[in-house]
């Protein structure tokens, strides 16, 4: 099974220092959906790997981001794409959980759904964070230079930083680099 671990906010959506509250407060990101819908007509299965700890400071409740993937969702659809799973952890920092990355636990769930191991497996975010929690479960690292990480463009990542990052543009850039990285798999297969 060809998958890949997406965060959500600042990677597929626009990000708030305040939170994404609402379904009205959730805006894609300008190509991230059709990136999706690139990545799904390749073959790849999309799941979503989220801190929400929002919901855990009472800023908005399931019901909401129920609301707010549901807008996500029916975007996607519009656009011939879709997310087959959302994982998300509600905790705040200071509850010291293992779903909330940058610990693995968001990572170690979705390997127990599908049965599979993750080694390798690329995972795509916008913070130090989202890597370092791809790495410990042995995903591959990419970075999108689009919400938190926007900062970071025409820079040399700072330490605390997986090694072997690869760094996009933006989520339509790592989808093309995957879908290419595809096509020369199978072209050498060929030859």
């Amino acid at each position: 099974m060809k998958l890949v671990i997406l965060d959500r906010d600042g990677t597929i959506n626009e990000d708030s220092a305040d939170y994404v509250k609402s379904p009205s407060e959730w805006q894609p990101l300008p190509g991230a959906l059709e990136a999706i819908a690139r990545l799904n007509h390749a073959g790849w299965h999309v799941v979503v790997a989220t801190n929400q700890s929002g919901l855990g400071r009472g800023l908005f409740d399931v019901a909401s981001l129920n609301a707010m993937h549901a807008k996500m969702h029916s975007m996607l659809a519009a656009v011939g794409g879709r997310v087959d799973a959302v994982f998300y952890c509600p905790h705040g920092p200071e509850e010291a959980c293992r779903c909330r990355k940058p610990e693995p636990g968001l990572f170690e769930q979705i390997a127990e759904r599908y049965g599979l191991a993750l080694q390798g497996l690329p995972a795509v975010g916008d913070s130090q964070r989202d890597l370092v929690a791809a790495v410990a479960a042995g995903c591959e690292p990419h970075l999108v230079l689009t919400g938190k990480a926007a900062a970071l463009q025409g820079r040399i990542l700072p330490d605390g930083y997986p090694v072997h990052t690869v760094v996009h543009r933006d989520l339509a850039a790592f989808a093309e680099y995957l879908v290419g990285q595809d096509a020369q798999s199978a072209q050498t297969a060929d030859s």
